[in-house]
């Protein structure tokens, strides 16, 4: 048991890192150090960087995505998913006063290795499909509109963030919601 604890507190510390400064700013002795165990320690859990990256990508993604739930549950109303969607970006930013791992691990995309790349791209895949699934349960939208809004969304939640935290506004990540809130109000209002 305390092997699986320690693996955890590695992907807590790393994922912390990375979210503060990226990918690149971090070394497994960095992991090790603020764990209180030796690199090799560090190694025996996650051979490489790499390992612990993919890992903590893997792992966020997977709780972000249960945190959401079933997409198919919402009926007849898309403010409901599209509410749920921002909120969990919310609490990201304003609560924890963090930014979405997958947003700063996004920006060094042409830097990180091919394994954590490859679970960023999943990170986005995965959510433009869940909202992409939540937008056509709830609404009457074709496959293509519920596609361009899904993509909308998660690059103005993301983009949002990044300008909030970057300017120290919180009220930038607001108003994209707003704005969110407002254009899934005009997609379901009765057409004239």
């Amino acid at each position: 048991m305390e092997g699986n604890t320690k693996r955890e507190e590695i992907l807590d510390v790393a994922e912390a890192m990375i979210r503060n400064a990226g990918f690149n700013a971090f070394s497994t002795r960095d992991v090790a150090s603020a764990v209180g165990i030796k690199s090799a320690s560090v190694h025996y859990h996650f051979p490489t960087k790499a390992d612990i990256g993919a890992a903590v990508t893997e792992r966020y993604t997977d709780r972000f995505l249960k945190q959401l739930g079933d997409p198919g549950r919402f009926k007849g109303d898309p403010r409901e998913a599209v509410a749920l969607y921002v909120n969990l970006f919310r609490e990201t930013l304003v609560r924890d006063d963090k930014l979405c791992l997958c947003a700063v691990l996004g920006a060094e995309i042409g830097g990180l290795p091919l394994e954590v790349g490859g679970h960023t791209r999943t990170f986005f895949d995965r959510n433009l499909a869940w909202l992409k699934k939540a937008l056509t349960a709830s609404s009457k939208m074709s496959a293509a509109e519920a596609n361009a809004l899904a993509v909308h969304i998660l690059a103005a939640l993301e983009g949002g963030m990044i300008l909030s935290k970057a300017l120290d506004k919180e009220k930038i990540f607001e108003n994209v919601a707003t704005m969110l809130k407002r254009l899934c109000e005009a997609v379901v209002a009765p057409r004239r």
